[in-house]
């Protein structure tokens, strides 16, 4: 937990597409939902996140693309950089997850259940996979993205 008592986000994002930006912009629009009060949202590039800012968030949002039946690079290099540091600190906590994929996304959800097996990071929601940024589907991240922060809400 945070200082002063507010629990933390952290949104970690690779927005490489107009579709990706949409998404991001609707899962931060979810998230700092109003009615949603003592969390803290800190949206991060996945390439600049780091090991500090993952070991003071209480909860975390995985967003990117996927490349190539995979997670994008930037997305498995922030889970690098982060996961021995995090491993033992962050176990338990809560995560949920969107990915914006064009065909098969099959590579990067193993990829990411793997990852976060292994961190014992624990699934808030299933992850969302979404192939374009379409009205319903913009909702369907912000929906997710509001439940997340809701549910690191302090009693």
């Amino acid at each position: 937990m945070t200082d002063g008592g507010l629990r933390t986000l952290l949104v970690v994002h690779h927005t490489v597409s107009p579709s990706t930006e949409a998404l991001l912009e609707a899962a931060l629009e979810g998230a700092r939902d109003p009615a949603i009060t003592g969390v803290r949202v800190l949206a991060r590039p996945a390439l600049v996140a780091s090991a500090h800012e993952a070991l003071q968030a209480d909860g975390y949002l995985i967003a990117g693309p996927v490349n190539l039946g995979y997670l994008a690079g930037a997305v498995k290099h922030f889970f690098d950089t982060i996961y021995y540091p995090c491993l033992d600190a962050t176990a338990g906590r809560p995560f949920g997850a969107y990915l914006h994929a064009n065909s098969d996304a099959t590579g990067a959800l193993r990829a990411l259940d793997s990852i976060t097996t292994g961190l014992r990071w624990r699934a808030a929601q299933k992850a969302l996979v979404v192939t374009g940024s379409t009205p319903g589907e913009r909702d369907a991240v912000r929906e997710m993205a509001a439940a997340l922060a809701a549910g690191l809400m302090p009693d």
